[in-house]
């Protein structure tokens, strides 16, 4: 997908400010009701290969619901490359879906808007409650303090996808478990017109995702204990110095992977033309794509030494979508009832199956299904070395600003320019002057 535009920026903050006077969902009104009763509309994020795949995923699961309830679903599946800006603007504009899937990691900015219905403990009693969801989904549902602004529907971890045959052929008889393995393996694999990795370079949060395990693992945080940015701290600046390195020193990313913004590192790798993949529970877009489970193996995503864990031994953000419903749909006890749906076990097994994600509800998660060796490298991730990303106000300006600098980072190792440790700082340095002053 293409990354959301620098003069974004300012539009992102804009939004957030107005939106305490024009918080909105289904209406303009500002206040819930079920107006309309028979119908609701749905956002989802597009978890899929395409939009198509994910269509003729969820379009069976809609009229199952219709039939048991009545209520007919209207599906939009929505770009991540669009999904921030217009989750945004209907929340200054009131012109909104009903229920929306939601990144994770946006939940707290979204709750500071107080556009999104709190799911406060009668709401969760109507959908079972909340003791029936694992506690690190609950953590990226918005700030600690608050009711949370959403409610986990598929859960997620990074992983290492390597392909075998092309380990094999280049004499790697393991995985890596460190950056420096990885690195001498990627040069091994970098030849003959493939490369070593893929990534998304012009996709604003999956750099963020990878630069915050890596500010992690070099101890540091993009924010205070008091929620300021301190974008340019050094262990932040050599984090993601680190990170571009990969294509911009080390070069085991094809430079053509800075404009790679839609998925296109996962049809790469799918195809044979990188050897390793950092991706958030690919396997059934893998499949999608023609891609054996046989021809590929997962591992965890190295750490700078040792092995995965907490601290410093981070490796992976706490990957996932949230469900959340705009506070004046015109339908909530619908969109209450559709969250319900979608949560319930029966409902996760068949999503979470389709999407190769683990389900966030404990007695789903249980279920057989769940134990393939993919996903025991997910839930092992997920259970010990996996920590959610800032769930602060200001998380999808930081997202945004930060993931944008990186995006440019990339374009300037694209073009054979010197990535150097100024560098870094100065486009971090202009990312930290577009958030909120505190």
């Amino acid at each position: 997908m293409r990354s959301i535009r620098a003069a974004a920026v300012g539009a992102v903050t804009m939004s957030l400010a107005l939106a305490a006077s024009a918080c909105g969902g289904g209406s303009s009104t500002g206040g819930g009701s079920s107006d309309s009763p028979k119908t609701l509309t749905y956002w989802a994020s597009n978890q899929g290969a395409s939009i198509a795949v994910d269509k003729k995923v969820l379009q069976p699961e809609l009229d199952k619901f219709e039939k048991q309830t009545g209520i007919k679903v209207k599906l939009e599946v929505v770009p991540w490359s669009d999904l921030l800006n217009r989750i945004l603007t209907a929340t200054t504009s009131g012109q909104g879906p009903d229920v929306l899937n939601i990144g994770n990691t946006w939940s707290a900015s979204l709750q500071a808007t107080g556009a999104m219905l709190p799911w406060n403990a009668e709401n969760f009693a109507k959908i079972g409650g909340k003791d029936r969801f694992v506690d690190s989904a609950l953590g990226s549902t918005g700030a600690a303090d608050k009711d949370p602004a959403a409610v986990p529907l598929y859960s997620m971890a990074y992983a290492l996808y390597y392909n075998k045959k092309m380990f094999a052929a280049a004499g790697i008889s393991k995985p890596p478990t460190t950056w420096d393995e990885l690195i001498a393996d990627g040069k091994k694999l970098s030849k003959d017109g493939k490369w070593g990795l893929g990534a998304e370079g012009s996709n604003p949060s999956e750099n963020i995702h990878h630069a915050f395990v890596f500010a992690r693992q070099h101890g540091a945080e993009f924010f205070t204990a008091d929620g300021k940015a301190d974008f340019t701290n050094d262990k932040v600046v050599a984090a993601v110095k680190q990170y571009v390195d990969l294509m911009a020193k080390d070069k085991i990313i094809a430079p053509g992977n800075a404009e790679y913004a839609q998925n296109q590192s996962v049809s790469d790798f799918a195809k044979g033309k990188n050897a390793m993949l950092l991706w958030q529970s690919a396997a059934a877009n893998l499949k999608s794509q023609g891609l054996s489970e046989d021809d590929y193996g997962i591992a965890p995503v190295p750490v700078q030494s040792g092995t995965p864990g907490t601290g410093d031994q981070i490796n992976s953000m706490v990957a996932g979508i949230n469900l959340a419903v705009f506070k004046n749909t015109h339908n909530v006890d619908g969109a209450t009832k559709f969250v319900k749906f979608l949560t319930s076990d029966a409902e996760q097994k068949i999503l979470n199956t389709a999407y190769t994600s683990i389900p966030p509800v404990k007695t789903a998660q249980e279920d057989p299904a769940f134990n393939s060796p993919a996903n025991a490298v997910l839930k092992d991730t997920l259970a010990k070395s996996a920590a959610a990303l800032p769930q602060v106000a200001d998380e999808s300006q930081f997202e945004t600003a930060v993931g944008t600098a990186i995006k440019d980072l990339f374009a300037t190792a694209a073009a054979g320019r010197a990535v150097s440790t100024d560098t870094v700082k100065s486009a971090l340095q202009k990312a930290q002057q577009q958030m909120p002053a505190k």
